[in-house]
């Protein structure tokens, strides 16, 4: 997402126009959900997706439309083969999309979409917040935890505070806000630097995570070994707690190269209130290290917490195969909390 909003920043800069697709809405089964995104630039060229096939297909002709009229507005999709609004989908579900136009060279569209760009390094959860009233984009902003906007838009903070309390995505009237998760605090805490690492780390990047890599190695934890990594630490593993802050928001990935560092990595991280903690390895190894943690006073109940051995069990055995499995365990889990933060 940082690099699409990258790309309609550097395109406005340059003078050139954007119309930004968005989904605000999705029900049933649809090949993207709310808060995908496609831009159209002057030159016909696009960024992101809606899902592909016939929906993105027809949005792109819309968004043409939309840059020709200097408009904005939203279409319903019919994705059900015997509706009226066909579009030769059988998804079974609906999507409203909605087109919004930039004009090339806005001081203010700029200063909106280079503050979007700077979230993504702060690692905050944060949302965005457009403004519809009267068929149009009235306003866009971002806001964090607080609700304040971010950037002047004078979208009030009094109505935007409930609906990241109460989880609401889209609120109905006039005028409506649609609030849409934008980025999040969560890092995972990869321990060790070897191939397995390399491979994932990069991996996780490219599908929004933020990663820190943790290595008692100075060689394993050079920065170019990682693409994608916000940064490398050196360090003891028996004493990362000195040099690292886990949250109840983060993930800690653990496959340093011996059993004495994953103990003392485990040990540490079962007294942390991280998400999610995995450890890489055979059942062998995973039964010497639990018994080591229990014998050094950790609850047998604790042990529940670890995944193991991490990743989806999708036959890997490749650094690359492995690392696609694991990366797969934590989308899912993403996916599962996030669904659990909406609706708690």
């Amino acid at each position: 997402m940082k690099a699409l909003f990258t790309a309609i920043r550097d395109a406005l800069s340059g003078g050139g126009d954007v119309v930004l697709s968005s989904i605000i809405a999705s029900s049933g089964s649809t090949p993207r959900g709310s808060g995908a995104k496609l831009a159209l630039f002057a030159d016909g060229s696009t960024k992101g997706t809606v899902g592909g096939g016939a929906v993105e297909f027809e949005s792109i002709k819309l968004a043409k439309k939309a840059m020709s009229e200097r408009a904005a507005f939203s279409h319903g999709f019919n994705l059900t083969k015997n509706q009226t609004a066909d579009i030769g989908m059988i998804c079974g579900g609906q999507v409203v999309v909605y087109f919004q136009y930039f004009a090339g060279g806005d001081p203010a569209a700029i200063r909106l979409f280079d503050g979007i760009v700077s979230l993504f390094d702060r690692h905050e959860n944060a949302w965005l917040v457009t403004e519809i009233r009267d068929g149009g984009v009235q306003r866009m902003d971002a806001c964090l935890q607080d609700g304040k906007p971010l950037f002047g838009s004078g979208i009030s903070q009094e109505m935007l505070l409930p609906l990241l309390r109460s989880r609401a995505m889209l609120l109905e009237g006039q005028p409506g806000y649609f609030v849409e998760p934008l980025t999040r605090a969560e890092t995972v805490y990869v321990f060790g630097g070897g191939h397995v690492s390399q491979e994932l780390v990069p991996l996780l990047s490219h599908v929004g995570f933020a990663t820190v890599v943790f290595e008692d190695r100075e060689a394993f934890a050079d920065p170019a070994l990682f693409p994608g990594c916000v940064r490398t630490v050196v360090g003891p593993f028996a004493a990362f707690e000195k040099q690292l802050k886990i949250t109840c928001s983060d993930y800690i990935v653990i496959m340093t190269r011996g059993h004495q560092a994953d103990f003392e990595v485990l040990h540490q991280a079962l007294r942390t209130e991280a998400s999610y903690i995995g450890v890489i390895g055979s059942r062998h190894k995973i039964a010497i290290t639990n018994q080591r943690l229990i014998d050094a006073g950790i609850p047998e109940a604790a042990l529940s917490r670890i995944h193991t051995p991490i990743g989806l069990p999708i036959g890997a055995e490749t650094p690359a195969e492995i690392a696609v499995s694991i990366a797969a365990e934590l989308i899912a889990h993403r996916a599962k909390h996030t669904e659990e933060y909406k609706h708690g």
